[in-house]
């Protein structure tokens, strides 16, 4: 599509100029946009100057459009017009993104705190009388909910991950721990002494895929431990969420690492069975992220934030 001439006036100026062609008079538009006379007439010349048309007759008794004029008016009145669906569909669309929120989240946090954080939030906003917000949230790995939020697919992202990503800003908001979870015949949970780092290095787990946050903090835990050359054994399993994970394990299909929050049911229960590894530091905060300045955009996106933080992972 070719560009506009510099000759095109802007929407403002066909503003004024359209008061005047509906009211016949300079001073009436004066009065409508708050103006003097002198200025609507330096505007009127402006734009007959800028556009290289004759747009008034001036007389003794005022000013009347011409010829050229009036088919300008049908123009403008026209654009205008749509100017003005344009300027209304902005706002919905700004006030949509103030009250919808499109969130992507690692599994533990989507899985075991956000509910929580969700209702607590809305049952605030309702007691509050405010307005509801509408938070569209998608389950995924550390990995996913970061490309997702630096794609621009989602407006705020929660990750696992032990690192801050690159060009993202964030915020801490829980603390989590994850544990080695067994079943209660497992050998490990009758063993005398301590597991070691090493030796879980050592064991083939079943573990959550590649670019989860679960994985990537045991991975880093094992590594400030048993040291950067650590090798780890290849899964017995690899799964795509913590209930797989955890489902396996009372399976039997081996020890695993999820979070205390995914097997906190089981273990009241006693249908797993935690294996101490004291060297082993497996705590990790969890992290909110987002594009843009250090202070977390304004309107559901500051306002989830902030809720989130009051409460913690209560």
């Amino acid at each position: 599509m070719p560009r506009l001439s510099a000759r095109m006036p802007e929407l403002s100026a066909l503003e004024i100029f359209l008061s005047v062609a509906r009211t016949g008079s300079f001073g009436a538009a004066a009065r409508e946009f708050a103006l003097t006379q002198q200025a609507v007439s330096a505007r009127m010349a402006s734009i007959e100057a800028q556009t290289g048309v004759v747009l008034f007759l001036r007389t003794p008794r005022g000013s009347q459009l011409t010829p050229a004029g009036v088919v300008l008016a049908g123009w403008a009145d026209r654009l205008l017009d749509e100017a003005h669906h344009v300027d209304i569909g902005l706002t919905s669309m700004r006030s949509e993104r103030r009250t919808r929120l499109k969130v992507v989240a690692s599994l533990t946090v989507a899985e075991q705190l956000m509910p929580r954080w969700l209702v607590s939030m809305q049952v605030a906003a309702s007691r509050r009388g405010a307005t509801v917000p509408e938070v569209v949230m998608t389950a995924t790995n550390s990995d996913h909910a970061i490309a997702a939020v630096r794609d621009g697919a989602a407006d705020l992202g929660f990750i696992e991950t032990p690192y801050v990503p690159g060009g993202l800003r964030s915020l801490v908001i829980a603390h989590d721990e994850l544990v080695v979870i067994v079943p209660p015949e497992h050998k490990w949970a009758r063993r005398a002494r301590s597991l070691s780092a090493s030796e879980l290095s050592q064991t083939p787990l079943v573990t959550r895929e590649a670019g989860s946050g679960t994985r990537d903090s045991l991975t880093a835990a094992l590594r400030h431990t048993v040291g950067d050359s650590v090798q780890e054994a290849q899964p017995v399993l690899e799964l795509s969420s913590s209930a797989a994970v955890r489902a396996a394990v009372l399976a039997g299909a081996g020890p695993a690492v999820l979070s205390r929050l995914a097997v906190a049911d089981d273990l009241a229960a006693g249908r797993l069975h935690i294996v101490p590894i004291p060297e082993l530091n497996l705590k990790r905060e969890l992290k909110a992220i987002w594009v843009g300045g250090r202070i977390p955009p304004a309107g559901t996106t500051r306002d989830l934030l902030s809720h989130i933080t009051s409460r913690g992972a209560d």
